[in-house]
């Protein structure tokens, strides 16, 4: 009688397969380290912009403290680690009052405390509404989480407080198709955002597969500079704000607003930033391309309040006037007019350091052999094409649907051996 049950057939890879599989990976690892192959500690840099950290759960289990990639890797190999991916203006704490007596093995004299760097409960290992860890040990299929840009914290689907994820700006591919994220949380502090036009906000595709209108070229070539006049933008306030997002506006002409949760800027600040620039070489903007009224009442948020996904380069087309600076200093986010704040920027400086390095091992490599002999090279390149040939004359021959074992490994090199010995 049969057997019921089948053994499962192993999983088969192809030579090509694995090798990109291989490539993707060292491009997602670099990609989140920013391109630091963890080989110095980060602490000599002060408050980076933007870097990889991660939580050492079994020196700091309270989750009060973070250290950069190189200390990961060489003073907490083997403790419990929990990956952030990124975090902005962060400093190296490794080794410090946090972490008891242990000490850094790279820089071991440190301050006490990194006063300016921040903590949430990210740190412990735990994300989202929810409070839960990622991976999740007890789901048995990881759901991809979604970072706001402002507080760093990371979001399921569905907890961001919308109707269905049909909501969020995807392709037809289910892709992204926004480049930064806001949760409900944030979206308070960044209200102002609904004051511009609409293409600074990301278009969701609907039910029937039919897109928004707003596309990347009218993002692009439709929004007003902030540099520039503020006639247009000014003209088209009546019809501001996400289509997602569930509010009314102010109307310009109100008086300011106090108490609740409206967001105000006073005409006097404790804190400016006149050195900010509008572009290069440039003065900032004397006048808000918004208007004066609008920013002393803005729009007041319901009790429920709903994520904002932004378009491309939606950063480009913050205001960057004096008063706007100022109300940016204010609210403590002024990271948003850095450009290399951006996950964008920071993944294209990775790619960048990526490819460099890789040109540098090619000429490392070339250097080699232009240092040796004509015998030299002659064996050496012998032994590449001899290596090239075997190799595809097995990969011709071999059995695609095959798993290939170590044994088919072996016996690639004793053939190589065997050609060897009869040349010799």
């Amino acid at each position: 009688m049969a057997d019921v049950f089948e053994e499962e057939a192993e999983p088969t890879v192809s030579i090509q397969e694995y090798l990109k599989g291989v490539e993707e990976q060292e491009l997602e690892a670099d990609l989140v380290l920013g391109g630091d192959e963890g080989k110095e500690c980060t602490y000599t840099n002060g408050y980076m912009k933007r870097q990889a950290i991660f939580s050492c759960l079994t020196c700091t289990p309270d989750g009060n403290a973070g250290v950069c990639t190189a200390c990961s890797l060489s003073c907490h190999d083997g403790h419990e680690i929990v990956e952030l991916w990124t975090k902005r203006n962060f400093r190296c704490d490794c080794g410090n009052s946090k972490f008891g007596e242990f000490f850094c093995k790279l820089l071991p004299n440190k301050d006490i405390e990194n006063a300016e760097n921040s903590y949430n409960h990210n740190f412990k290992g735990s994300y989202c509404t929810c409070k839960r860890p990622y991976p999740d040990p007890d789901v048995e299929e990881q759901v991809e989480m979604i970072q706001c840009c402002i507080c760093e914290d990371w979001f399921h689907e569905e907890h961001l407080g919308l109707e269905s994820s049909d909501e969020i700006p995807r392709d037809e591919e289910g892709e992204p198709l926004y480049e930064d994220f806001i949760c409900g949380a944030c979206s308070m502090v960044c209200s102002f955002l609904t004051l511009y036009p609409k293409t600074i906000w990301a278009a969701v595709r609907k039910h029937d597969a039919t897109v928004n209108t707003i596309k990347e070229k009218d993002v692009l070539e439709d929004a007003p500079s902030a540099c520039g006049s503020s006639g247009k933008l000014e003209n088209d306030i009546s019809s501001l704000g996400p289509p997602q997002v569930d509010h009314a506006i102010t109307d310009a002409t109100s008086e300011t607003v106090s108490g609740g949760n409206g967001l105000v800027l006073g005409e006097n600040s404790e804190k400016t930033m006149g050195s900010n620039q509008c572009m290069k070489n440039a003065s900032p903007s004397v006048t808000c391309v918004l208007g004066v009224d609008l920013l002393v009442a803005l729009p007041v948020f319901p009790e429920r309040r709903k994520p904002m996904f932004l378009s491309k380069s939606w950063r480009d087309i913050l205001c960057k006037c004096e008063k706007c600076l100022d109300f940016y200093t204010q609210k403590h986010i002024s990271f948003l007019l850095d450009k290399e704040d951006s996950i964008v920027e920071y993944e294209k400086i990775a790619k960048q350091k990526r490819e460099e390095k890789m040109q540098q091992q090619e000429g490392v490599e070339l250097n080699f052999l232009n240092k040796l002999g004509h015998v030299e090279k002659m064996e050496i390149l012998s032994g590449i094409a001899d290596m090239k040939n075997e190799l595809h004359t097995f990969l011709e021959s071999f059995d695609s649907s095959k798993p290939i074992t170590s044994e088919d490994v072996h016996q690639v090199f004793e053939n190589l051996a065997k050609k060897r010995r009869r040349v010799e």
